[in-house]
């Protein structure tokens, strides 16, 4: 298994997601967050942007975040050892 590298903030490619697809990525943050007690049931999309990326609503933090989060918490269901 290889370690996978952060999305960064300021990747160009954050500015491609849109707001159906955000909202689609937060559903599948509700899921597989409320299975380990982590609850975000605020989180939403706004009304803004920073230099084109869309804002998530938990502290207007940029799509990266919430694929971050995401990518570990979609980790958390593997069988495979951690890398350190």
């Amino acid at each position: 298994m290889s370690a996978r590298e952060p999305i960064a903030p300021d990747d160009p490619r954050m500015r491609d997601y849109t707001d159906a697809q955000i909202t689609t990525l937060l559903g599948e943050l509700h899921t597989r967050g409320s299975a380990l007690g982590i609850r975000w049931g605020s989180a939403t999309t706004v009304n803004g942007t920073v230099d084109g990326r869309i804002l998530i609503d938990f502290g207007n933090a940029p799509v990266a975040t919430l694929l971050n989060l995401l990518h570990l918490l979609r980790d958390t269901g593997r069988n495979e050892p951690w890398e350190s």
